[in-house]
């Protein structure tokens, strides 16, 4: 069993469009490569686990979806990250699935296919769902990025201006 550090993708990584999918809309974040790093030589694993309801909406298939990510995980391996394994939910708001976050479904997934060890592991995003999502699933803590998250906080939730902070909160985690 391994640590990970289960990324949210859209805000987290690469700027958030609106249904992000399409590679000429591809912005990586400032302090996401450094940040990536960092974590990987501390011994984590990298995951990203999203929801994407643009597909379920019908306005992007599963087809662009892979397209996007398979252009955002060799940007990033050109950069030396490997990400490890991508993880995602296709479905509406309403569908009432497991694998939509707040739900824990993508996080389980994840530990059966890479063999993380949740209770070792961090998520980092945007929104209190990935948190919520992470902690549901036995994340040892999450991280959100940005101002404006409801308060209180989830139990063993920070919240930081950056990936690069998101980073070095969980290094110095007690």
């Amino acid at each position: 069993m391994t640590r990970f550090v289960f990324l949210d993708r859209d805000g987290t990584l690469v700027r958030d469009a609106g249904y992000t999918h399409r590679v000429e809309d591809y912005a990586l974040l400032p302090g996401v490569v450094p940040a990536l790093r960092r974590l990987a030589a501390a011994g984590f694993g990298l995951a990203i686990v999203t929801n994407q309801s643009g597909i379920g909406r019908g306005l992007f298939d599963e087809a662009a979806y892979r397209k996007f990510e398979a252009h955002l995980e060799a940007d990033l391996a050109h950069q030396g990250v490997v990400i490890a394994g991508s993880f995602f939910c296709p479905h509406r708001p309403d569908a009432g699935c497991a694998c939509r976050k707040p739900a824990p479904g993508l996080f389980w997934a994840a530990r059966d296919a890479l063999g993380a060890e949740l209770g070792a592991s961090f998520v980092i995003g945007n929104d209190l769902r990935d948190a919520e999502a992470g902690l549901a699933a036995g994340c040892r803590g999450a991280v959100l990025i940005g101002d404006g998250h409801e308060r209180p906080l989830p139990p063993r939730t920070r919240c930081v201006e950056s990936l690069l902070a998101a980073a070095d909160a969980i290094l110095t985690a007690d």
